[in-house]
């Protein structure tokens, strides 16, 4: 589905990343763990087309992803969801929800895909008109994932969605992700709870100072010496 190779990227004179090489396959769940300043938030960037590669390849399905332009990539089934989730909080949380089914694939069924969202989410449906912005942190992030699910997508990219969340509410969260790779959605897991990405996720990349350290299936980057050592502390 996704294959990068070989992908540079930064910012300007800033170099960040520096020949990483990534696949994620249809209906795979793969994570992708490192530290703060990793450089993971930098490829999801280069993924979406938010900045240019400067070196390395990036393919959808067999094509050049690289020539895709940003606002055109939601339309070949790719949707995000944002680092500290990006909701718009003085919209009610039914038209947040419409607005992930903007893209011709899916505005005309956008009623029946917030069913869906309601049917995964009973508490948004609840409270669809009251205001986005009077949810708690961990509704929140049930709203950003609706709203990604409102675009049908093809692959699911989440951003650190543990981030800032209570324990209890983490937990949920990655139920919820569970749940979506039982019914076959791909996804691409980017987070700094290592053990929770990892029992999430099929495969896993350990991105350190912008290149890939190690990969693997998760059960063995769980019990990998090396890996232990540098995140669990053991």
């Amino acid at each position: 589905m996704l294959r990068i190779s070989g992908l540079c990227a930064g910012y300007s004179d800033l170099k960040v990343l520096f020949d990483v090489d990534i696949d994620v396959g249809e209906g795979e769940v793969v994570a992708l763990v490192g530290s703060n300043g990793a450089g993971k938030t930098t490829l999801l960037r280069a993924i979406s087309g938010l900045i240019p590669i400067t070196a390395g390849s990036l393919s959808w399905f067999g094509g050049d992803l690289a020539k895709i332009p940003a606002h055109k990539r939601p339309e070949l089934g790719i949707s995000q969801i944002l680092q500290g989730r990006g909701i718009l909080g003085t919209l009610t949380i039914q038209d947040n929800l419409f607005l992930g089914s903007y893209i011709n694939r899916t505005r005309k069924k956008r009623f029946q895909l917030i069913e869906r969202v309601y049917a995964a989410f009973p508490i948004l449906e609840k409270r669809q008109h009251l205001l986005a912005g009077t949810l708690s942190g961990g509704q929140q992030q049930m709203l950003a994932i609706g709203r990604a699910m409102m675009m049908e997508p093809k692959l699911l990219i989440l951003d650190e969605p543990s981030l800032g969340l209570a324990p209890i509410v983490v937990d949920e969260v990655f139920r919820i992700i569970r749940t979506f790779r039982e019914s076959g959605t791909s996804m691409l897991l980017i987070e700094q709870n290592l053990v929770k990405a990892l029992q999430a996720a099929n495969r896993g990349y350990v991105l350190e100072t912008g290149r890939i350290q190690l990969h693997g299936p998760s059960q063995e980057l769980l019990v990998n010496p090396a890996v232990r050592k540098a995140y669990l502390g053991v």
